[in-house]
C-alpha cells in the first residue's frame, strides 16, 4: 500500500529540487547565526567554513609560527598544503566559487562597495551644482 509519509517525503524532495533550481547562478543566502565566508581577498580560502574537497582529504591543522598558532590547510591525499580553489577536486558548499577561484560573496561585496560610493559622489557634485546655481543667481 501507498503511505501518506512517503507522499510527504516525495513532495519535500520535489519542492527542494525546485528551490535549486530557481537560484542558480547566485550563491545561497547566508541565514542569522551561520558562519560569515572567509575570503582572502576576492579569492576563496581553504579555511573557509563552506570550502570543502570532494575526495575528503581536507584537514585543517593548528602550526605554531613564534607561540602563535596559525591554521593551515592540509591535503592529506598529497601530503602537503592544500593549493585551495586549483584543486580540481574544491567545491564551495553555497556554491559562491567561481570557475577562476574567486569568490561570489566577495565579488558581490566589492561591487556594493563601488556603487555606493559612486552614488556619493554623485549626491556631491549634484550639491555643488545645486550651490554653484545658487551663487549666480
Amino acid at each position: 500500500m501507498f503511505n501518506m509519509s512517503n507522499r510527504k517525503v516525495r513532495d519535500q524532495e520535489r519542492s527542494h529540487r525546485k528551490d535549486t533550481h530557481k537560484n542558480r547562478g547566485r550563491p545561497a543566502p547566508i541565514g542569522e547565526g551561520e558562519p560569515k565566508p572567509r575570503p582572502i581577498g576576492d579569492r576563496c580560502n581553504p579555511l573557509c567554513p563552506y570550502f570543502r574537497c570532494m575526495r575528503k582529504a581536507l584537514q585543517i591543522r593548528t602550526e605554531y609560527y613564534r607561540g602563535r598558532p596559525i591554521k593551515t590547510a592540509i591535503c592529506t591525499w598529497i601530503g602537503d598544503k592544500c593549493i585551495g580553489p586549483q584543486c580540481r577536486y574544491a567545491y564551495c558548499v553555497k556554491h559562491a566559487m567561481l570557475p577562476d577561484g574567486r569568490c561570489l560573496y566577495a565579488v558581490q561585496a566589492k561591487a556594493k562597495k563601488v556603487v555606493t560610493a559612486d552614488f556619493e559622489e554623485e549626491l556631491k557634485k549634484k550639491d555643488m551644482i545645486d550651490e554653484l546655481e545658487e551663487k549666480f543667481k
